[in-house]
C-alpha cells in the first residue's frame, strides 16, 4: 500500500510540468490584459528597431508588459507566453500598432502596475 501511494505521488509530481503546459483559453479581463501586453511589447520593439526610442525606454515598456501579465493574467509563464504568441500571430503589426495608439492610456488605467 505504501509503495502504491509513493508511486501515485511520484506520478503526480512528474506530471506537473506537463499539466502546467496545458493550453489555456483566456477571456474577459485577462484577454484584454493580454491584448494590452501584446500591443505594448510589439510597439516597444518596433519603435526601438526604428530608432525612435532608446533601449532604456524599450526596456521600461517591456517591463510594464511583464508586470501587466504578472498581476492581471492567471496561469503559468508558459501559458501566458503561449497566449501572447497566439495573439501576436492572430493580429497584424499595423493592427497591433493601432491598438497601442488607441488604447495605451486606457490599458495602463485598466491594468495598473503600481
Amino acid at each position: 500500500m505504501r509503495r502504491r501511494l509513493l508511486s501515485v505521488a511520484l506520478a503526480v509530481v512528474l506530471a506537473q510540468p506537463v499539466m502546467a503546459q496545458k493550453t489555456r483559453t483566456y477571456a474577459g479581463e485577462e484577454a484584454a490584459a493580454l491584448r494590452c501586453s501584446n500591443a505594448l511589447a510589439l510597439t516597444a520593439i518596433a519603435l526601438s528597431r526604428a530608432e525612435l526610442i532608446a533601449d532604456v525606454e524599450k526596456e521600461v515598456m517591456l517591463g510594464v508588459t511583464v508586470l501587466i501579465l504578472e498581476r492581471h493574467v492567471s496561469g503559468t509563464w508558459q501559458q501566458k507566453k503561449r497566449a501572447l504568441e497566439v495573439m501576436r500571430d492572430r493580429r497584424s503589426v499595423p493592427d497591433t500598432l493601432d491598438d497601442y495608439r488607441r488604447n495605451a492610456v486606457k490599458c495602463l488605467r485598466q491594468f495598473p502596475i503600481n
